[in-house]
């Protein structure tokens, strides 16, 4: 069977969600073979990556690496197509990911493909684009198809694999280490869990009225151990922060609950949580969009529909 490269998306040991989606989609094409840059990879990362079907995993945490940003993964997913000749590389549409996407398709001279939602066996790639309105249907006509994948549009399965790891010795260019990392710093981590990674999410939009607004939602999100999520508009006011932002030009969520308050449903926010399980929005105008896509919707304000809420479900705790 052909091997699928996947670039393997995590923070030292902790594996992110998306790897698990990477190399289920990679399992349609070939034998998932995961390159891991960097450190973190120990016995429970490795079992995790074969427990979804993780054949191989190619270990690269040089220096350089870990000192420079992006161009040297570059260099060493370029080097891994000439070597290895996979018949797909699969890499998350993270920032990251993207650019050593990018990076690697002009070094390698390979098509490549961004934000796909769905592959085929054929490694035809699914795309939704203009705010989902639209769905296109790519394919890499010169040489290794390099394919981007949106968090949450592939849903992640096991399937148990032996795995062998192996590691990737590669110096990297003078040019690939002209920028180096001069400091790091520990980002504190509240108690909701991430935004991409979370099960439950409860947003607030334009109807919050203002930054205090976030108060009655926060309060929803942590009776429900949830993620706090925000529309565009909530953002681009300063009412929360940008890294919360759900739709096109922010995170794509597909959690089993999502909670849309105050939201209207532009077609930009939709694209980022349309894929959500179960949809509950609570709006004051009945002709708001985003009931449309509603499994239960309530109209009412939200100031005094979310607050009972939020008591009901602690009194149930």
């Amino acid at each position: 069977m052909a091997d699928v490269l996947v670039l393997a998306e995590h923070h030292e040991s902790e594996i992110r969600k998306v790897t698990f989606e990477l190399i289920t989609a990679a399992r349609g094409l070939g034998s998932p073979v995961v390159l891991w840059l960097g450190p973190g990879l120990g016995d429970t990362a490795s079992a995790a990556l074969a427990s979804f079907g993780a054949t191989k995993i190619l270990l690269a945490d040089s220096a350089d690496v870990i000192d420079h940003p992006v161009a040297p993964g570059a260099e060493i997913v370029a080097s891994l197509i000439e070597s290895l000749k996979p018949v797909a590389v699969l890499v998350a549409s993270s920032a990251d990911g993207k650019e050593i996407a990018a990076r690697a398709a002009i070094k390698s001279g390979c098509g490549i493909i961004t934000d796909a939602v769905e592959i085929a066996a054929d490694a035809t790639a699914t795309q939704s684009v203009f705010g989902g309105s639209t769905i296109v249907h790519s394919k890499v006509t010169h040489g290794t198809p390099i394919i981007t994948v949106r968090p949450n549009s592939i849903a992640a399965s096991e399937s148990a694999a032996s795995v062998v790891i192996e590691e990737v010795s590669m110096e990297s260019s003078e040019s690939a280490k002209r920028v180096s990392v001069t400091t790091r710093s520990v980002v504190e981590k509240g108690a909701r869990p991430e935004l991409a990674e979370a099960d439950i999410v409860v947003s607030g939009g334009r109807g919050v009225g203002g930054a205090e607004g976030f108060t009655v939602i926060e309060a929803l999100a942590d009776s429900l151990s949830a993620a706090v999520g925000a529309s565009r508009a909530a953002t681009d006011a300063g009412w929360y922060p940008h890294q919360f932002q759900v739709g096109q030009t922010g995170k794509t969520v597909s959690p089993s609950l999502y909670i849309a308050n105050g939201i209207s449903g532009a077609i930009q926010h939709r694209a980022g949580m349309q894929t959500s399980k179960v949809v509950i929005v609570v709006n004051k105008d009945p002709e708001a969009p985003i009931f449309e896509l509603a499994d239960y919707g309530v109209v009412g304000d939200l100031f005094t529909v979310v607050p009972q809420l939020t008591e009901e479900i602690t009194s149930r705790k």
